[in-house]
């Protein structure tokens, strides 16, 4: 059997190496990241149901108050049907919190009603929900039920009481799940152009919100977040969903309503940008990769030369000059080190280049934001797409004072909390930054002057109402630019944006304060 020599085995070893040690870094890379961007996008997509549930939680209570107080208007004046007609309509017209509102008497026949959407004053209501508020005599909101229109309704009434406590009926408001409303809106506004979206569900697993409307009034099938979140645990987790789709999902529940509120995005979207980034590395490896392996292989073909030599001395040591051509050659120990060597610097090389793919996706440690360098990729990123970039320059309100009278660790946990709150106010596709110190920048691709204004405003009020340990409430001061808008370069933005936020701190801060154009643009 022929058997490989010497030096074809240690350079097969060597280019080995080298592709098994590259394989393993960039895998390493890639699965580092991969990870990295599940769990900000689960924590994001939490967050957010928990901010809509609070916001619906927040709608229901708000709409419960109003027919309290409406019923305790109309209760010494019930036999009035102009009253009730009057208060009917002032209650429609108050508020987009209703589609329609009704009043019924403790026969459940209808008093007053407003707008005439076919419901019949003298009509009795037989509906699921009127039957709920007739038996209960309590303020409830009724299960989702399909009303004598064909239409998905939920009532939330409250109930009508004389002085004597005599029950009287109750008046209700009635929101058209399909139809444009107040929580209808709120639930509307999570659309993005990264996959993501939101829907709310009761307990029976009916769809009650969806961003498709030929989906409202199905029922879902098997999904594990709908099953925490009816159970009214609040959390994130990676699921399939009953269409089949991997989704990074955050869930929360409205105990109001006993409804859940889940915001998703496919894990696949989630992850096509690090798919392109990783393409573009491997692309940018390959050549470098391929210098290092010839120079490994001319290396193994010098380091090997002294070895073949002392073989074929050894296989002729029969001859006249075998001694001296012996002597001529090189230590062994002597090519042994450099053949170490050599394995080290294609290592090295290897090394060196995964090293800068780390340094390139480097985060500021303290929040979790882009640092710098971070914010430099960016810029040359969006820079090229062409895209516009809205930019929102922000700093803490005198933070020297909170360092002075609380102490550098205070002072950082401010900070920490302040990329949380940039980080909720924000998109998955914003890019955060922190610039140094207290101050902050947010990069929003495709954003125009109006969108930015309200990323920045409610940023602005996020802060102003947050309670932070120590130091209670901080407030903000933020200037907002628009390439290309407002100059024909983003480096020329981020300096307007500057400018407008030092206006702003001349100005008495706390406030948002949009940059002026260059004069070339305008």
């Amino acid at each position: 059997m022929p058997r490989l020599n010497l030096r074809r085995l240690i350079i097969l070893l060597a280019m080995l190496s080298g592709l098994v040690t590259l394989g393993i870094g960039f895998y390493a890379s890639y699965k580092v990241q991969r990870d990295s961007l599940i769990q900000s996008t689960l924590a994001a997509n939490h967050a957010y149901a928990a901010k809509l549930a609070d916001g619906t939680e927040g709608f229901f209570r708000s709409a419960q108050q109003q027919l309290a107080v409406s019923a305790e208007v109309i209760s010494a004046q019930f036999n009035d049907d102009q009253v009730l007609d009057q208060e009917a309509r002032r209650l429609r017209r108050q508020t987009d919190s209703f589609n329609a509102v009704i009043i019924t008497s403790v026969q459940g026949r209808v008093r007053a009603t407003a707008p005439n959407t076919g419901i019949l004053v003298g009509q009795k209501l037989e509906s699921p929900g009127a039957r709920q508020a007739l038996d209960e005599r309590k303020p409830l909101i009724s299960s989702p039920y399909v009303s004598a229109l064909g239409t998905l309704v939920v009532l939330i009434s409250h109930p009508i009481v004389a002085a004597d406590n005599t029950y009287l009926g109750y008046v209700g408001g009635v929101i058209y799940l399909r139809e444009l409303n107040i929580l209808h809106s709120m639930l509307g506004e999570h659309f993005y152009q990264d996959g993501s979206y939101l829907y709310a569900v009761d307990q029976t697993r009916r769809l009650l919100y969806h961003p498709q409307p030929t989906r409202l009034g199905s029922v879902v099938g098997e999904n594990a977040a709908i099953d925490n979140v009816l159970r009214g645990e609040s959390g994130s987790l990676r699921v399939t969903n009953s269409q089949g789709v991997d989704m990074l999902a955050g869930y929360a529940p409205s105990p109001a309503a006993g409804w859940g509120i889940v915001a998703q995005r496919p894990t696949a979207d989630t992850l096509h940008p690090l798919d392109d980034l990783m393409l573009r590395v491997l692309r940018e490896t390959a050549p470098l990769a391929m210098i290092t392996l010839l120079c490994i292989w001319i290396l193994a073909r010098l380091i090997t030369r002294p070895l073949s030599q002392l073989a074929q001395s050894a296989s002729e040591m029969d001859a006249p000059d075998s001694a001296e051509r012996i002597q001529r050659i090189r230590s062994w120990y002597l090519e042994v080190a450099q053949l170490k060597r050599a394995m080290q610097v294609g290592i090295t090389l290897l090394h060196q280049r995964i090293g800068k793919l780390k340094l390139d996706a480097q985060t500021d440690p303290m929040t979790g934001l882009h640092n710098r360098r971070g914010l430099a990729l960016a810029l040359d990123v969006l820079s090229a797409s062409g895209r516009p970039v809205g930019v929102i320059a922000l700093d803490i309100d005198h933070f020297k004072r909170i360092n002075d009278s609380h102490g550098h660790d205070v002072g950082d946990e401010v900070i920490r909390h302040m990329a949380q709150l940039m980080k909720t106010c924000s998109r998955d596709a914003d890019i955060l930054c922190r610039s140094g110190g207290e101050e902050f920048l947010m990069l929003l691709p495709d954003a125009d002057i109006e969108s930015a204004t309200r990323v920045a405003e409610r940023l602005r009020g996020s802060v102003e109402q947050e309670r932070i340990p120590v130091v209670e409430h901080i407030t903000i001061s933020l200037g907002i630019a628009v390439w290309p808008e407002h100059a024909d370069n983003l480096e020329r933005v981020l300096k307007l944006a500057d400018a407008a936020l030092y206006l702003v701190k001349q100005r008495g801060r706390n406030r948002a304060e949009i940059a002026e154009p260059d004069a070339a643009i305008s």
